[in-house]
């Protein structure tokens, strides 16, 4: 079977659930990557209550769909980062900020991690993807200097909160996949060394691989999947295209909005950007990664209702199939 292509929900939780598998099934996808929030998925009540279990796949029954993973990059991100503000309010739920105190924030949005798994589980999905958020960002510039000690402590602390989240995500037989990228404890590529590092490479943590974030801080997004070939629990297509070499645009983005033209780089649909697709489908083949392809979408110069089926058709036509049994056989054989 040829590897499911999915939807990420995050972009579109705008919409009511039902609406958007209404779309997602007419453009052609496979499933849903399901985001743990709008309306789409409660992590909370699906832990919980049997019968919002049977209303959700239900509802993805009626449209022909199905979920390898869900999301909960926003609850994930609170669970280890300092400052706790006013953009935390933002992005999370009432139940989680609460009375705003930070460390309160970190340990509901780290329970709510926990009833995250435990709501993969009962949907019979072994992924949640997400992030971690990382406590020593903010020393990410290096002036004033970050001592040792102060970026030891931040893996640490990470190692601290995010273990005993993973504890239950061993209990119930479900993989935590961590989306590298910018704000997260692992951001690039030794970042990412390290922070497998502080929790002993236990296999509850892998990766989320979305290569629009290797591309505009000059990473290779190819030999990252060779590296970490067997941490790559789940792939999020998304394309980013540099704008930077007029001597003007930065790649840090200069606290401009997405789209803006100053900014240093931006998100594309896929297939428009730098991403090298056709490398990198090679090399999920190389590493066997038989799980789905979700689409991110989040450019926001072309309209979504457009760029989402262009992208699952970009995709549908690029991302082949690994060499059958067969053709291995033959070709080992002379044949």
């Amino acid at each position: 079977m040829a590897r499911p292509i999915t939807l990420f929900t995050g972009q579109w939780a705008d919409l009511p659930f039902e609406e958007v598998c209404r779309l997602a099934s007419g453009w052609g996808y496979d499933g849903l990557e399901i985001a743990c929030w709008g309306d789409h998925l409660d992590p909370w009540r699906a832990a919980e209550d049997d019968d919002y279990v049977a209303d959700r796949l239900a509802i993805l029954a009626k449209h022909d769909l199905k979920v390898w993973a869900i999301s909960n990059h926003l609850t994930g991100q609170a669970v280890c980062d300092d400052p706790i503000d006013e953009r935390h309010q933002g992005i999370l739920s009432a139940r989680n900020w609460g009375d705003g105190d930070p460390e309160g924030v970190r340990q509901r949005a780290a329970e709510e991690m926990k009833a995250t798994a435990r709501a993969a589980a009962r949907l019979g999905v072994d992924t949640v993807v997400g992030f971690t958020g990382s406590s020593i960002w903010k020393a990410v510039a290096m002036f004033p200097p970050a001592p040792a000690s102060m970026i030891d402590a931040g893996y640490q602390d990470f190692a601290d909160r995010w273990n005993p989240i993973l504890d239950v995500f061993d209990e119930v037989g479900v993989r935590f996949a961590h989306e590298v990228h910018p704000s997260e404890i692992a951001y690039d590529y030794w970042t990412t060394v390290r922070a497998l590092e502080a929790i002993g490479h236990r296999p509850a943590f892998g990766l989320n691989w979305d290569p629009s974030h290797f591309v505009w801080q000059d990473l290779d997004p190819v030999g990252f999947l060779w590296d970490f070939r067997d941490r790559i629990y789940h792939v999020d297509c998304k394309d980013a295209r540099r704008q930077v070499g007029n001597g003007r645009n930065g790649r840090l983005g200069s606290h401009l909005a997405w789209a803006d033209p100053r900014r240093g780089w931006d998100f594309v649909s896929t297939g428009r950007g730098d991403v090298p697709w056709e490398q990198s489908f090679r090399m999920l083949n190389t590493i066997g990664y038989a799980g789905p392809i979700s689409v991110e979408w989040e450019d926001a110069g072309m309209d979504r209702l457009t760029g989402a089926p262009e992208a699952l058709e970009f995709i549908r036509r690029d991302a082949f199939d690994p060499p059958s049994a067969s053709f291995d056989a033959a070709f080992s054989s002379g044949g």
